[in-house]
Order: C-alpha cells, then sequence, then structure tokens
C-alpha cells in the first residue's frame, strides 16, 4: 500500500498565519499611540469602534474619503525605505476630508503584499500611525492580505480609508464664493502623492540610482527626497476655518493640479486667475521639469508644483485668514483671485512657473 502523502499546508500555498500574528503584535503600541476621543484605538476585534457622542458634535454630518499612493509605494519598495509612506497614505485621505471642513475622527489600512514580512509591515504601520497623530485621528483597524500569485518579491501595496465629521452648518465649501474672492496657496512638502509614474520615469531617464545624492538636494539621497512625505494639513486647515470664520473654501491639489482641483469647489460660472510668477516652485520641480523637458502645462496638470492646499477666502478677509495659517505653521501666499468663467478653461495663469535650476 502506498505511503500517504502528508496534506499541503495553507504556508505551503505561500500564506504565512504566524506572521500576520508577529505583525499584529509588533503594531498594537503603534496603534494605541492614535488614540483620541471617541476611540481607544485597540486592535484585535472584528470591527473598530468610535463613540461619535465622545467628541462633543451636537448635529454631526459625517465625512468619508479614502485614497491610496499610488506608485510611490514602488519607490519605497525599492528603496527599503518603509517609514514614510504610511504618512502619504493618512495625508491623502485626511487632507480630502478637510476640504470639506470635517475633522477627521478614524483611520483603516489596507496592506496587502505577495510575502508578508512583519518587520516591513510594522514600519510602514509606523508611518500610518505618525500620519494619524498629525491629523488627530485614531487607528481603529485594518486589514493584511497576504495574496502571492497576486503580488510578486517584495510588492506591496496600501490602501487607506478616513472618516471625519463636521457641524451640519459648517460644511465646505461655503456658498458664498464670488468673484474677486482671493485664492491663498499652502506650501507643499514636495510632491505629495501624484504624479509617480512621471516621476519614476525621469529618474529612469536621468540614469542616476536612487542611492544617488539628488540634484536638487545634495545632502539627501535620490530616494530619500522623493519620498518625503505628503503634508497634512489638517490642523491649520480646522484651526483657520474656527479661528477666523472667513474660509469659504479649500481645494487640495492632488492629482490634476491647479486645473482639476480648484474647480471642484467653485459654483458653476466660476473660475480662478492664478499669478504663476508667485508660485514657490520647490526644487524637486525644476529638476523633474528640466530632467524629463516635461512643458509648463504638463507640470501644472500632474504637480502641485509647490503648493498642496488652495484657500478661498473673501479679499477683506485674506490677510487676517493668511495671518491665521502662518500661526498655524503654514506659508500661506495670495496667488490669484476668483474670476467669472462661463467656459471652459476655468483655471486661467498669469506669468509663468519659475522652472529655472
Amino acid at each position: 500500500m502506498a505511503e500517504k502523502q502528508p496534506g499541503l499546508t495553507y504556508a505551503q500555498a505561500g500564506v504565512d498565519i504566524d506572521a500576520g500574528n508577529r505583525m499584529v503584535d509588533l503594531i498594537k503600541p503603534l496603534v494605541r499611540a492614535t488614540a483620541r476621543p471617541g476611540a481607544d484605538a485597540e486592535i484585535g476585534g472584528f470591527g473598530g469602534l468610535f463613540d461619535l457622542k465622545r467628541c462633543g458634535f451636537s448635529d454631526p454630518v459625517l465625512v468619508a474619503a479614502n485614497d491610496g499612493v499610488g506608485t510611490k509605494v514602488k519607490i519605497a519598495i525599492e528603496t527599503g525605505r518603509h517609514d514614510t509612506i504610511g504618512i502619504d497614505l493618512v495625508a491623502m485621505s485626511v487632507n480630502d476630508l478637510v476640504v470639506q471642513g470635517a475633522e477627521p475622527l478614524f483611520f483603516l489600512d489596507y496592506y496587502a503584499c505577495g510575502k508578508l514580512e512583519p518587520e516591513v509591515g510594522a514600519a510602514v504601520v509606523a508611518g500610518i500611525s505618525l500620519g494619524c497623530r498629525e491629523a488627530g485621528c485614531a487607528l481603529i483597524g485594518g486589514e493584511t492580505a497576504e495574496m502571492p500569485g497576486v503580488y510578486s518579491g517584495d510588492d506591496y501595496d496600501l490602501a487607506g480609508f478616513a472618516v471625519g465629521a463636521a457641524e451640519r452648518g459648517a460644511l465646505l465649501p461655503r456658498q458664498d464664493i464670488a468673484t474677486g474672492d482671493a485664492i491663498i496657496g499652502l506650501v507643499s512638502s514636495g510632491v505629495h502623492s501624484n504624479g509617480f509614474s512621471l516621476v519614476r520615469k525621469v529618474v529612469e531617464k536621468s540614469g542616476l540610482a536612487w542611492s544617488a545624492p539628488a540634484p536638487f538636494a545634495p545632502d539627501q539621497t535620490l530616494g530619500d527626497a522623493i519620498l518625503t512625505p505628503t503634508r497634512i494639513y489638517v490642523k491649520s486647515c480646522l484651526a483657520a476655518i474656527r479661528g477666523t470664520d472667513a474660509v469659504k473654501g479649500l481645494a487640495h491639489i492632488t492629482g490634476g493640479g491647479f486645473p482639476d482641483n480648484i474647480p471642484r469647489v467653485l459654483p458653476k460660472g466660476l473660475g480662478a486667475r492664478i499669478n504663476l510668477a508667485r508660485v514657490p516652485v520647490k526644487p524637486v520641480f525644476k529638476w523633474l521639469a528640466s530632467a524629463g523637458n516635461i512643458e509648463q502645462n504638463e507640470m501644472l496638470r500632474t504637480f502641485n508644483c509647490g503648493i498642496g492646499m488652495i484657500v478661498i477666502t473673501a479679499a477683506k478677509d485674506a490677510e487676517a485668514v493668511t495671518d491665521a495659517f502662518a500661526k498655524a505653521g503654514e506659508k500661506a501666499i495670495r496667488i490669484g483671485d476668483v474670476i467669472t468663467a462661463p467656459n471652459e478653461p476655468r483655471v486661467v495663469y498669469d506669468g509663468v512657473l519659475d522652472l529655472s535650476e
């Protein structure tokens, strides 16, 4: 009689349940560090709990957003630096919440990979924890999926889900945005998390390794400089909204840049006139434009070019709003005005970007 072969196991199929449990143990203290009123930030159950009553809202409207980090994650994998990409993940969702006047309350993440390395996953969650603390929201749960055959080698991907709340009468954009309102830009930290397929193409064309000194920041490697995390604008925006009562609208400058994102918060028939000479173009964008031979309009529609958030306020309140953002730690610059725009394009430009290196 033939000897019976031992049965297959899940681990032999490429999924290590023990590795998943080790990762959970590694990230528990990182998750607890994000506790806030409404959530104790404990994980291990089937769902995360949040007590909205403890937040002090009287008539709240919930606002939800989700996003990923695009192909920026590929640079984290190729450089072996996993500690900042989680900040990007949080930023992309919570910045979308605050533009609607919402305070981020809680966040959940989804981490998918081909082979789970608990230390790599924990490094990613460390960034997520830091991003949540910067945004003032609790990390109340998430999912880790090990999927051999879907992801190869060291590849992984991320998605994030954020929920916030605003009082019913405080949602943005306001309905009183009008011609002549001031447009203020908040300076970005770098490329943020959009346009990285083009970034990677430029780096490939340049022939530079991620470990090489960055041409635009010689004190950093190219990989570290490009991985600079997306700025989280939540606390400064909420401070300005609540402190001035003069913020009419906010626009997060993500994929699509100025021309696609600013009109999203403007009433029909209105547009924006942007003075490009006042946009503080960061060195990374100058290098990308030069090394990739990228035209100005392509830069403006692909990257933030130095402005990560747009603020709209009445012209008479522009100075007070700018001061409020400055006190909250932002560099705020008036870069344009709201105009009548019955037809396309709804965003027009004066001057040119300073793309000279």
